[in-house]
């Protein structure tokens, strides 16, 4: 305060007014603008990178520019912006990396991780750094092993999952290229973070948080739009530095998946042993994976993670609250009712091409019907869908779950017209189907300019047209308003076959893992439909095919197992996400496997003796969410 200010307070005191509080005035933040990954940072001179960090708060605008921001941390070079997420470092293998942090955090002490060698012993063991304010450390290494890896930055000392919503920018990827590497990368490299005003355990979140998950520091719809053209050759490196897992789901066509890594390691794939080909890749908080995939089909297509709860709405950074979906007039389903971690892609026709004409007879008519079902109120619905199939005769009663498995032949057109008897849109996703963008099933979004499919009015009903190209197991759910229809009931197995038999149900069967109607009963999980499901019977030296399907719409980490006792016993993997596995992946494992949102897996389990097991399904620190038991005689 100055004199004169001392001098003013000292008199209204002495005449019994109050001082009015002191105010400092400060600079205003810098804002903290996107980083797109495409541009190293540092340069690089002679075989050696130098690279000026500066650790910085400032406004970070994840949605619009125009509307509100918050104020967060991150890192920038000197002499530039600071970016989210933070500068890409980049470089060679065997590139000697010079590395200045300047903490510029006021009074706070920074911690930095994953400025050290990667993929070696040293990375951990020389790790850490910290950076008091207003000073500056160097470091020098040689980068290391080739691969997916990321630095990181906090003002608490903890883990990655453990630190503040206003450290979740204060990340940066940082890849080591194969020796020989030169040219313009082609790849793209997207890093996931989580800011959230009301941290959770485990990277937890619920639907009333005001957060923001981010893809390159920007939250759908403004995340980057991505372009291609058909037959291009796609790779991205997907680096999680959020505290939550995140399983990444790509629509209409699978994608090998060539590494996975932890930020010190990256372990990378032969490729020239089999493709690891799924719709599906799970990834950890604090993990990497790259992925390829080649777009063979023109349209609109989305990558996300299949959390539901990570691509939801986002509520306003003000605190205003959001009004309830089903009450929403709603111009775009895509845009207005999704957020969070979601990419839109399109994929452009080759020059000349003309869509070919759909061929509508000799196909096999269904009808799918979402209706309401018993016991629900207008805040936690029951809905469920009714399958009917002119093949088969049904009796459709209440309670409708499980969702109906629908039995598909390879090779053979379908037509589902999906009829919506709900009072609310939606619309139908048919998970890892590969089929053309307009009957993929994402509301307002898919098809192509022009040709958009539109959310299916309540009253009204859509046609989706597609003949599978492989036998293998699927799903189908809402892609409208996910989290409320999936909780009231509607989702269910998609199964496609060799031949035109029927589903043997006695040795084929299907376990779809999903969420109960409820919110009160959400520490359970429906198997089937139903929190305790009828006993299977088997027989000693049959085989069974057990799908399994996980269209939970949260506990993206759940583990299921078949126990005889408290152990595991033996099964053959043989699918994931309706891909069968190689050879040399097809193998005999102890019978665990941990599962993602979204994903399939199909395992052949033969008993060898006659007992009673169990199929568990528990979440990932262990608790148990559900089981069906197994008879075998």
């Amino acid at each position: 305060m100055t004199h004169l200010g001392v001098v003013v307070a000292w008199m209204l005191s002495a005449i019994g007014v109050a001082p009015l509080p002191l105010v400092v005035r400060r600079a205003p933040p810098d804002r903290i603008g996107i980083n797109d990954n495409r541009v190293p940072a540092g340069r690089l001179r002679n075989g050696v990178l130098t690279i000026r960090l500066e650790a910085r708060e400032g406004e970070w605008y994840p949605d619009r520019d125009s509307d509100p921001g918050l104020v967060g941390r991150g890192f920038g070079e000197e002499g530039k912006p600071t970016v989210a997420p933070g500068p890409l470092i980049r470089v060679t293998e065997g590139t000697e990396i010079h590395a200045f942090v300047r903490n510029l955090l006021g009074d706070s002490t920074l911690i930095v991780y994953g400025l050290s060698p990667r993929g070696t012993a040293l990375a951990a063991a020389a790790d850490t750094i910290q950076v008091r304010p207003g000073q500056v450390r160097e470091v020098r290494f040689v980068a290391g092993a080739a691969g997916t890896y990321y630095y990181w930055g906090t003002t608490h000392a903890g883990t990655l999952g453990t630190r503040p919503g206003a450290d979740a920018e204060l990340s940066g990827a940082f890849v080591v290229d194969p020796r020989g590497t030169t040219g313009t990368a082609r790849d793209r490299v997207f890093v996931i973070a989580l800011w959230t005003s009301t941290p959770h355990p485990g990277g937890l979140v619920f639907s009333g948080d005001r957060l923001r998950f981010t893809i390159n520091g920007k939250s759908w719809p403004n995340t980057e739009r991505l372009s291609y053209d058909v037959g291009d050759s796609v790779r991205f490196r997907i680096v999680n530095t959020s505290s939550a897992v995140h399983p990444m789901h790509l629509h209409g066509f699978y994608f090998n998946v060539e590494s996975r890594g932890d930020g010190t390691r990256d372990s990378t794939f032969d490729r020239s042993a089999s493709r690891h080909l799924v719709v599906t890749e799970r990834a950890a908080s604090g993990r990497t994976f790259t992925l390829a995939w080649a777009p063979e089909r023109a349209g609109n297509w989305l990558f996300h993670c299949h959390d539901n709860y990570h691509v939801l709405r986002n509520p306003p950074l003000d605190g205003t609250p959001l009004p309830a979906g089903h009450t929403m007039h709603v111009t775009n389903h895509a845009l207005e009712m999704m957020g969070g971690l979601v990419m839109g892609i399109e994929v452009r026709a080759r020059q000349g091409t003309v869509p070919a004409a759909e061929v509508n007879t000799g196909r096999r008519a269904l009808r799918l019907i979402a209706r309401v079902d018993s016991g629900g109120t207008e805040q936690e619905p029951s809905y469920g869908y009714e399958l009917q199939d002119p093949d088969v005769h049904s009796a459709t009663s209440a309670p409708l779950l499980p969702g109906p498995t629908i039995v598909l032949k390879r090779g053979e057109p379908v037509s589902i017209t999906v009829v919506n008897e709900l009072s609310e849109a939606t619309a139908v996703h048919w998970h890892g189907t590969e089929l053309d963008s307009y009957y993929d099933g994402v509301a307002d979004f898919s098809g192509r300019p022009g040709h958009i499919a539109p959310a299916i009015a309540p009253g009204d009903s859509f046609e989706a047209r597609f003949t599978p190209p492989r036998a293998g197991t699927f799903m189908y759910h809402p892609h409208a308003d996910e989290v409320r229809q999936q909780q009231a009931g509607l989702s269910g197995a998609l199964v496609v076959l060799d031949s035109t038999r029927a589903l043997d149900s006695s040795h084929d069967i299907v376990l779809l893992l999903t969420v109960p109607r409820l919110r009160a009963d959400s520490a359970k999980v429906l198997i089937n439909g139903r929190t305790s499901p009828a006993p299977l019977e088997l027989e000693v030296g049959q085989r069974y095919r057990l799908r399994i399907a996980d269209i939970h719409i949260f506990r993206p980490s759940m583990i299921v197992r078949v126990l005889r006792d408290s152990a595991a016993i033996t099964w053959r993997a043989i699918a994931k996400d309706g891909m069968d596995l190689p050879p040399d992946q097809a193998t005999s494992r102890t019978a665990i496997q941990q599962m993602g949102n979204g994903e399939t897996y199909d395992f052949e389990l033969t008993p060898t003796e006659p007992g009673d097991l169990y199929f568990m399904v528990s979440s990932g620190v262990g608790l148990t969410l559900a089981s069906m038991p197994i008879h075998v005689r």
